[in-house]
């Protein structure tokens, strides 16, 4: 017979064993949880803080990339958002990805400005979106 015959190995006394084959799942879990679980909870945690700050003149995007100011924040979640003069839609608040800027003091809104910018706080790019 070419093949011999092959005999079970009677186990050794290692309570070691479990631990070291579980070893790599534990720590590619601790891996995950660095680069991945961890980066997300707080980005959602930073999302819903932006979310309550929300009030009326806030400049907002929206998910669906929509650019507008709020003019209102109802209770049941939803906001008003004005994306044109005199055009409002409503959004629903979870959809809101970013807000933009803050609105400036009214008192001291243009002041200092030359004239035909569309003021502070809106920067280069955004000023061809919102002339005033």
């Amino acid at each position: 017979m070419l093949v011999s015959p092959a005999y079970a190995q009677a186990s050794g006394a290692g309570g070691g064993d479990v631990f070291v084959s579980l070893l790599p799942l534990v720590l590619i879990f601790i891996v995950f949880w660095f680069l991945l679980i961890r980066p997300q909870q707080q980005k959602m945690k930073q999302h819903k803080a932006m979310l309550e700050a929300l009030k009326k003149g806030d400049q907002v995007l929206t998910g669906g990339g929509i650019l507008g100011k709020v003019t209102r924040v109802d209770p049941d979640g939803m906001v008003m958002v004005e994306i044109a003069q005199g055009v409002q839609v409503k959004v629903a608040k979870g959809t809101i990805s970013d807000v933009l800027t803050k609105p400036a003091p009214a008192a001291n809104e243009n002041a200092g400005a030359p004239s035909g910018t569309a003021g502070p706080g809106l920067g280069g790019f955004l000023s061809r979106f919102f002339k005033r």
